[in-house]
């Protein structure tokens, strides 16, 4: 089978908490329990944005309604796909400040990570709490032109590669000026993911 990903992006700032209020009634009551632990509304509004990016794009790869997608929550642990019972669809949901991302695929398991690029964030420390000696090697040797968005890169794809949970038959990077953005695959995809920014929810 030919295996295939897509990833959706989303501005969470630009959405208004009364346009994603009808969207709760989608969520499983493990998520509606995981929605009530949110008490700033920045990181309500996250949550629900994804768990809404993360049913379309299912429903998209799956060719199903929306509405039929089921996701269980996992304490300390990404979030499954409960309906339908597909053992080779995969997914994964990221955030970084007021983006919100999400891969599916309906032939592989994914791990998605994205992270705003930003230069005033305290690499140093970062790379010596996340990274091994030879990662922080090569980081110190990368140019200083290239360096901030070497060390985004190295640290959204570690983070995309434990989304993934196994080893990455395939890699890929999507990123934009203001992210760095992996995408992990258990299998290698018969066609390049593509990134696809949407201004409003399905």
């Amino acid at each position: 089978m030919p295996y295939q990903a897509i990833v959706w992006l989303m501005d969470a700032d630009k959405l208004a908490d009364g346009v994603l209020a009808p969207y709760v009634d989608l969520l499983g009551d493990s998520e509606k329990q995981r929605l009530a632990h949110f008490l700033r509304p920045v990181r309500r509004r996250q949550y629900l944005a994804g768990r809404v990016l993360a049913r379309h794009a299912l429903a998209q790869v799956l060719d199903v309604d929306p509405r039929s997608i089921s996701l269980e929550e996992r304490h300390g642990a990404a979030p499954v796909l409960a309906v339908p019972p597909d053992q080779h669809a995969g997914f994964s949901i990221s955030h970084s400040g007021r983006w919100v991302a999400c891969a599916a695929s309906a032939g592989s398991k994914l791990g998605l990570d994205i992270e705003t690029v930003d230069a005033t964030r305290d690499m140093q420390a970062i790379a010596e709490h996340a990274f091994d000696e030879a990662a922080r090697n090569w980081l110190a040797d990368r140019p200083d032109e290239t360096r901030v968005r070497d060390f985004f890169h190295l640290w959204s794809s570690m983070e995309a590669q434990f989304k993934l949970g196994t080893t990455a038959a395939s890699q890929f990077c999507l990123s934009t000026q203001q992210l760095s953005i992996v995408l992990c695959c258990e299998q290698v995809l018969s066609d390049l993911p593509t990134l696809e920014v949407k201004e409003f929810l399905p």
